[in-house]
């Protein structure tokens, strides 16, 4: 598990996404996101950006379990045994969000914002993510999850951020060639 080291302000936000956004047009590639406790800010903070259209698809805000089913195929066993934070959900949720749009690479993220509705074994701040390639399996999508502390908006703040930031550790460690 990791954590974010700072509660991250909105320029930091807006760089990550920056430098997100010139990676994927560099490379000629499409972001699609799928959130859950973000609400919308992964969305939100890229499109903040000019000419963000030629690198982001679209956004799919997936709040309840219901949503993450219907819109992007998350199986219901998955939700049973696993949970809606874990690792597998947001694993699955990416992979809906690549079948499901015109993107080569996505990013999603589920967890506890708070205060309230975290557990012994999932407390509030508890955060899945993943990262996926188009070529990609859910199985072998890039996942981890993290322990943020802080408010309902530092959890989320720093949630946008580690998602912006694995999306550039994808990015940066992978050629043009093997994103064919």
């Amino acid at each position: 598990m990791s954590t974010y080291p700072t509660v991250p302000d909105d320029e930091t936000l807006l760089e990550l996404a920056r430098r997100t956004g010139k990676l994927l047009e560099q490379n000629g590639l499409k972001l699609v996101s799928a959130e859950s406790c973000t609400g919308g800010w992964i969305g939100q903070i890229v499109t903040a950006i000019p000419g963000s259209s030629a690198w982001y698809d679209r956004g799919f805000i997936t709040y309840s379990n219901s949503s993450k089913q219907q819109m992007l195929h998350v199986q219901p066993s998955t939700l049973t045994q696993s949970g809606a934070v874990s690792e597998q959900t947001a694993r699955e949720m990416a992979l809906g969000a690549l079948t499901l749009s015109q993107a080569q690479v996505a990013v999603s993220v589920t967890g506890i914002a708070g205060p309230a509705g975290g557990s012994a074994e999932k407390p509030v701040g508890t955060v899945c993510f993943a990262w996926m390639l188009e070529s990609a399996s859910a199985t072998s999508a890039n996942s981890k999850i993290c322990r943020f502390s802080g408010n309902r908006e530092a959890i989320r703040r720093q949630s946008v951020a580690i998602a912006l930031q694995g999306m550039l550790e994808l990015l940066e460690n992978t050629t043009p060639l093997n994103l064919a």
